[in-house]
């Protein structure tokens, strides 16, 4: 049985309840009332003709008929004989014994000689008594009709309640059912889901709200587990591929040290190479630590930084280390942008020494950094370029634009992985575009937010 049958079912039951309740009340008080009423007429004919025996019985028979008391009047003499002297208009259903007169001289009496009637007797003379007698079935019958229009009317009560229930919740229930249907669908593994409004009650609107909350969570944590599962895969292909070439170097010469004759200078040649690729492979573990880290990492920890300085203060630094190289900076002031100083320095790092590697030292250099939102960075070499088909490209689609290159000059040929992956966990984006330089440009854009915008966020920080 379903919440809103059990609910509708409830208020019905609760309504009927009530609505006997009230009713069985209003009879009673009703009834009461209306007997009240014939004992007290009763009560004023026997007390009109107290203490006067010898008119008691016509003064009984004027206020009857004055004030037109529906009252039987039955004068019984000494012998038992009765003499009814005034109808009602219900007669006696039976014949008033001396027992029951004298029984009710003091009061209000009911007898089972007498049933349906409620009697009172007072003396009149002579060893005669006159028994003042109400009929009670008027009072019964319409209390009877009263009961059963009070049942009647309960039920009709109940069954008007139910339907209002009904159409006064049937927004709630219609929310309530696309609510369990959004959870089923969630249930059985469809995250990607818009939650139905909510309309209706507080408690239809909260529930909604919670469960608003409780799929943007869950989506999150697929999202975190999809995002740390496509790392680890990126991390053992980066590793198994890059690591692949300095060890099949140093078992080669491993090999040959170990099956081929040597003099003392091709021992220390193959010394040499083996130590170069040991160092080659150092800096890959280094770099794929890193990306690992980045790709794993979160921006909950991000301050707000000045962009302008850090890139102003890497390219100094570049100037002074490369003082042959021609170089042009345009760098805008007070660029802020949240990030971790470390993760732009890495990425400014690795960006000029790509320069640095696959440009002649006589290559041009320019550095331009526009803002305010985005911060637009662009690092442009003289150099060769890439090949046409590359630019544009999505950087996570490869590794090296060219890796008789990158092998050549030592690098490890995971830069422009590190700078895209750097750029994403920034928040930003990496293009590649062809600079009217005649080479390479990086152009790295940045959202620039306010500390004051984010809740939480960490002071300043470089």
């Amino acid at each position: 049985m379903t919440l809103s049958t059990r609910l509708t079912y409830l208020l019905i039951v609760i309504t009927a309840l009530v609505a006997l309740l009230v009713g069985g009340y209003s009879v009673t008080t009703a009834t009461h009332a209306q007997y009240a009423t014939l004992n007290n007429a009763i009560d004023t004919v026997a007390t009109s003709g107290a203490g006067h025996p010898l008119t008691a019985l016509s003064d009984a028979i004027n206020m009857v008929q004055q004030d037109n008391l529906n009252l039987t009047l039955d004068v019984i003499d000494a012998s038992g004989h009765s003499t009814v002297v005034a109808n009602g208009t219900v007669a006696l259903s039976g014949r008033p014994t001396r027992a029951d007169v004298l029984a009710s001289l003091d009061g209000l009496s009911t007898s089972s000689d007498l049933p349906g009637f409620v009697y009172r007797s007072i003396a009149i003379g002579g060893g005669d008594y006159l028994l003042i007698a109400g009929s009670t079935s008027a009072i019964s019958a319409s209390s009877h009709r009263v009961v059963e229009r009070t049942i009647l009317v309960g039920i009709i009560a109940a069954l008007v309640m139910g339907i209002v229930a009904r159409l006064f919740m049937r927004r709630d229930l219609r929310t309530f059912a696309a609510l369990t249907s959004f959870a089923t669908r969630v249930a059985n593994g469809a995250v990607d889901l818009t939650p139905p409004e909510a309309s209706g009650s507080t408690d239809v609107r909260e529930l909604q709200r919670a469960l608003t909350r409780m799929v943007a969570a869950l989506q999150s944590t697929i999202e975190t587990e999809k995002r740390t599962s496509e790392a680890m895969q990126r991390f053992i292909g980066d590793a198994s591929h890059e690591l692949r070439t300095p060890l099949t170097v140093i078992k080669g010469y491993t090999d040959l040290l170990a099956t081929t004759p040597n003099d003392d200078a091709q021992r220390e040649r193959a010394l040499a190479r083996m130590r170069t690729e040991t160092v080659r492979m150092e800096s890959l573990v280094a770099d794929l630590l890193f990306l690992a880290e980045v790709r794993e990492v979160g921006r909950h920890d991000h301050v707000e930084l000045d962009l302008s300085e850090v890139v102003a203060t890497a390219t100094r630094d570049f100037a002074l280390d490369h003082p042959e190289r021609p170089l042009t900076e345009r760098i805008a002031p007070s660029i802020r942008i949240r990030a971790r100083r470390e993760y732009v320095e890495r990425l400014l790092a690795n960006a000029l020494t790509n320069v640095v590697r696959h440009t002649a030292p006589s290559d041009p250099l320019r550095v331009t950094l526009d803002g305010p939102d985005p911060a637009t960075l662009r690092i442009e070499d003289g150099g060769p370029g890439l090949p046409d088909a590359s630019y544009g490209q999505r950087l996570e689609q490869f590794r090296r634009f060219d890796p008789s290159r990158s092998r050549a000059s030592g690098g490890s040929g995971l830069g422009m992985s590190i700078m895209a992956d750097v750029t994403d966990a920034l928040g930003g984006t990496l293009t590649t575009e062809r600079s009217d330089l005649g080479g390479l440009a990086l152009v790295f854009r940045f959202p620039t937010r306010s500390l004051s915008d984010v809740p939480g966020a960490a002071p300043v920080g470089s």
